[in-house]
């Protein structure tokens, strides 16, 4: 029978089903035999399929209990839980026992419809979700089926907020969630869950609420319990349904599953539970009675909950500590009740405070101490991506039955809170303090490394932020001579190994003998290394000083005792410290000084606070800037416009970045352009670094350039131990007379790579992060004679939206490190600076008024405010004889609101006898004068941005029309 004759037949058997179900409900009401819950659980309803299931949740329920009809019950439940109809989910379990939920498909097993396992249901094109109605409803009350709803709606909206408990301690959680919403007057619901080791608890809207407004709520309230009862996890923020703001792309969002499914009931879970978690008796007049809350009733509560941050106080960023405007905190008042008249705390690995006598609102505001919000949360909500596996809050503290934990880094604001509200604080030391050693240092600091390191003397803990060069290896071996316990230092690779061996050779004279000899295999003694090592293949620790790669000092998952035994812990590149393996460590460390050291320390991913947590506050930083102009070389950066584009038949908004990064590395226009440009340099006399993401683009740059250049070494992760050695020892025999090209993967090189006759940066790959930039910029920093310039190489893809974005950050970028900007490389070439909103104009204006023939000026945004500045400075352009044309997005790009604003400024520039001409959605931001001289950057030139945003000046005819070309 073919597949049309089979759906006819079972079209004919729904419609025969039908009719059996009307008759059975016709002799049910002749013979007066009542629908119970028992009935509910074995019988279907006879609701008409055609029946609107809108005008059904639309109606109001009169009080429905446990006597009323199938069909009334139906209507509450479909009243209460709304989510998507749709599509809704079910769940499935496999022959090995593992299950799950899956939305349904009317198609699933269809013989030549559906593929399954072949092709999964997300890249069906044959797919055909279910649409959840009374039947579906009707089999999951029944037990025949689990079926779970998605809250969020197409719109962004939801009609109920539930928040899941699952961990040790539920039951309190959930009696605290209660209580606050009886002391709110807040009407809820709470459900023991599905498995029974959980609640949720529900709250029902009566119009459908934005999930931004019921997910504040649901946050702030959680927020305001945990004053209550500060043992509610962190984790309870991502526990949350819905728990996004807005619809993932491609996706529904998370589900919940539905409550009241017969066979969890028999266990008396998925069922709604009292005070003493016992379920209510009769389970459709509790839902019955359930209030809903109004618009106006969920922002109130917002107000009341969220006077501040939903989230509560939290520890800022670093870098937004001072910038008090940016937030207002809200800090609960603590008064004397809320501490005990002793306070014990002991320092050790953390910070251990007994808890002993304090209120849960004061142990709330100690365990804040230790949390931030998570940047990665917010970036892939903002960019409608799935957040399940980010957390919203990062939280480092620990507790036990007797301790509250938090790190060491968190200790002067925890004194402060003390000293605030006048407590006593008895403070017993526990750390390592370690063995003595005796150990001098051989060596002279620079005046500007001797006032490091005596800051960093002045304190057991904390960062040196100091960029690449300035010696933070030195200051390491300083801090060991002064502070004379034995040191474990922590590196994550075997570069750096390697470097602190050497240095520490170097500028230690440590007068310590080893207990032990190696005695090799033929017999004879060597003399062991007093400097120990565990990673690249060996153990040869002393307890003396010792360096250590990170993924040794791991085992299964288990940080290795040996951490202990150090009164100092010293950690080089600690922005590598929030990876979870390397901060366990930290968290395990007991000595008495732990210090890090860093280019970096604010992390790309937000979560730099853990570092300060584990390593202690930024005690000393170095300006970039200055210390650029403290270096015996000059600085440039050589932008290279290049021709890339996008293929014709791609879509640029559906063209993914490791996509592009593909395109990138095989174009051969733009390669020949790079390989051109290391040629030269290496003519020039020059040592340069190519830096790219991909192997595959190293191997095919260094094939290149090996038909054309001497001494050209390769290095990428990939490689063997062998093959690196190899190079490596193959740069190290290159006479310093002789010139060297190395290409190599930044991740790889980008940091503790040292080759201090490096002298030029090849940036192939577009990178966006200052951090990145800083630690690649690094590589040229160091110190070598007749050095006396170095220069970065960027190649700039203005034709792709999303890589010239990246190139406006990097260009901020530069000019923190001290870099100035010029169009080549030739020893004199004009010399421009990169500037900021601040201080671009005035040199801007200048040359608006030596224009002699042609302005052009490309601003996507225009202001009034600033329109009217420049208009007086193109009015005298134009007086002195130059064509002024300006280059904008039309009004049908904008709001309808903005229309009317500016067209009225388009009506002013076409007054001025300026030609201006629209595109629609562009990007760039430039000014052209003369067909030479070039404004280029992220500051629209027409309206007034942020002061970090940067601009550069350069004097280029090649770059002129290059950038104009992006019109044609």
């Amino acid at each position: 029978m073919e597949y049309y004759e089979l759906y006819n037949e079972y079209i004919k058997l729904l419609e025969e089903n039908k009719v059996l179900k009307i008759e059975i409900e016709d002799l049910r009401k002749r013979f007066g035999i009542e629908t119970s819950e028992e009935c509910m659980d074995n019988e279907e309803i006879t609701l008409n399929e055609s029946d609107d299931v809108a005008e059904i949740l639309q109606s109001e329920c009169i009080q429905i209990n446990n006597n009323s009809s199938p069909e009334d019950k139906i209507k509450l439940f479909m009243s209460l839980f709304k989510g998507r109809e749709d599509v809704y989910a079910k769940r499935w379990q496999n022959k090995k026992g593992k299950s799950g939920y899956s939305p349904v498909c009317m198609h699933e097993w269809m013989k030549g419809i559906c593929y399954k396992p072949k092709i999964k249901c997300s890249d069906c094109k044959n797919r055909r979700y279910g649409v959840l109605d009374i039947s579906a409803i009707n089999k999951h009350l029944r037990g025949i089926e689990v079926l779970g709803i998605y809250p969020i709606l197409k719109d962004d909206t939801c009609h109920f907020l539930a928040i899941d408990f699952d961990d040790d301690g539920w039951e309190k959680d959930i009696n605290i969630l209660r209580e606050v919403c009886e002391e709110k007057k807040i009407p809820f619901a709470i459900e023991r869950s599905r498995s029974g080791a959980g609640a949720h608890i529900w709250f029902f809207f009566k119009e459908s609420i934005s999930a931004v407004s019921a997910r504040k709520f649901g946050t702030g309230l959680l927020t305001y319990a945990m004053t209550k009862r500060h043992e509610i996890k962190f984790e309870s923020y991502d526990r949350l349904f819905p728990n996004q703001d807005t619809m993932p792309k491609g996706g529904f969002g998370n589900l919940i599953v539905l409550p009241m499914q017969r066979n969890a009931r028999r266990n008396k879970n998925s069922v709604f539970i009292d005070k003493k978690l016992e379920p209510y008796k009769d389970q459709w007049d509790f839902l019955s009675s359930v209030g809903k809350l109004t618009r106006d009733e969920i922002k109130f509560y917002i107000s009341e909950f969220c006077s501040g941050d939903e989230l509560g106080d939290l520890k800022e960023d670093v870098e937004e500590e001072n910038k008090p405007w940016k937030r207002i905190r809200k800090s609960y008042k603590l008064g004397n009740a809320d501490f005990p008249t002793d306070v014990h705390i002991i320092k050790a690995n953390m910070i251990f405070i007994n808890k002993k006598g304090f209120s849960s609102k004061t142990l709330n505001s100690i365990k804040r101490m230790a949390a931030f919000k998570n940047p990665e949360f917010y970036k892939a909500q903002a960019m409608r991506l799935p957040t399940f596996d980010k957390p919203r809050v990062i939280s480092l503290s620990e507790e036990t039955s007797e301790y509250l934990c938090i790190p060491r880094g968190t200790e002067l604001e925890l004194y402060n809170l003390f000293n605030k509200n006048k407590v006593n604080f008895k403070c017993d030391d526990e750390r390592y303090s370690g063995k003595t050693i005796s150990v001098t240092f051989n060596g002279e600091l620079r005046e500007e490394q001797a006032a490091a390191a005596a800051v960093m003397l002045e304190h057991d803990n904390g960062v040196l932020s100091a960029t690449t060069g300035f010696g933070k290896t030195v200051i390491g071996a300083k801090l060991i001579a002064e502070k004379r316990v034995n040191t474990l230092i922590i590196v994550h690779t075997q570069q750096l190994l390697d470097q602190w061996k050497e240095r520490l050779g170097q500028f230690l004279v440590i007068n310590e003998v080893l207990e032990t000899e190696n005695i090799i295999k033929r017999g004879r003694k060597k003399k062991s290394s007093i400097i120990g090592q565990i990673g690249a293949g060996k153990n040869s620790l002393n307890g003396i000083i010792d360096i250590a790669i990170m993924q040794s000092l791991v085992r299964k998952g288990e940080v290795k005792e040996l951490v202990k035994d150090y009164g100092m812990v010293l950690v080089d590149e600690c922005h590598h410290v929030s990876a979870f393996n390397f901060e366990q460590i930290l968290k395990n460390v007991a000595a008495k000084y732990v210090y890090g050291l860093t280019a970096t320390p604010i992390r790309k991913d937000g979560h730099h606070p853990i570092i300060f947590m584990q390593c202690g506050p930024i005690r000393y930083k170095v300006d970039a800037r200055k210390q650029a102009e403290k270096r015996p070389f000059e600085h440039y950066v050589i932008p290279r416009f290049t021709s890339f584009r996008k293929p014709i038949c791609q879509d640029e908004k559906e063209w993914s970045i490791a996509e592009i990064y593909s395109e990138i590395s095989t174009s051969q226009i733009r390669n020949e352009l790079i390989v051109n440009d290391v040629i030269s340099c290496v003519k020039e006399g020059r040592n340069p670094i190519v830096l790219t993401e991909r192997t595959s683009h190293v191997e095919t740059l260094a094939d290149a350039l090996r038909e054309k250049v001497p001494n050209v070494i390769i290095l990428t992760g990939r490689m063997s131990s062998k093959d690196k050695k190899a190079e490596i020892e193959k740069l190290l025999s290159i006479p310093k007379e002789s010139n060297v090209v190395i290409v190599a993967t930044g991740k790889f090189v980008g940091e503790g790579f040292d080759e201090p006759r490096l002298d030029t940066l090849f940036l192939t790959m577009p990178i966006s992060w200052k951090g990145t930039l800083q630690q690649y910029a690094g590589r040229l920093h160091r110190i070598y004679e007749n050095k006396n310039e170095v220069q970065i190489y960027d190649y700039v893809d203005i034709h792709v939206n999303v890589l010239e974005r990246m190139y406006e950050k990097r260009l901020k970028g530069y000019a923190s490190i001290g870099y100035s900007a010029k169009s080549e490389s030739k020893p004199f070439e004009t010399i421009n600076s990169i500037y900021n909103n601040n201080n671009f104009l005035t040199v801007f204006s200048n040359d608006i008024f030596s224009a002699k023939h042609e302005i052009i000026i490309v601003s996507p945004f225009i202001s009034k405010r600033r329109l009217l500045q420049m208009l007086k400075l193109l009015m005298m352009a134009i007086k002195n004889g130059s064509k002024v044309k300006v280059v904008t997005r039309p009004e049908t790009d904008f709001k309808e609101s903005d229309k009317e604003a500016l067209k009225e400024m388009h009506e002013i520039i076409r007054g001025l006898e300026v030609n201006i001409i629209f595109k629609t959605n562009i990007h760039q931001k430039f000014a052209i004068i003369d067909k030479k001289i070039v404004w280029y950057g992220s500051i629209n030139l027409l309206s007034f941005g942020r002061a970090e945003e940067s601009i550069m000046r350069l004097e280029s005819i090649n770059i002129a029309n290059e950038l104009l070309g992006t019109f044609e």
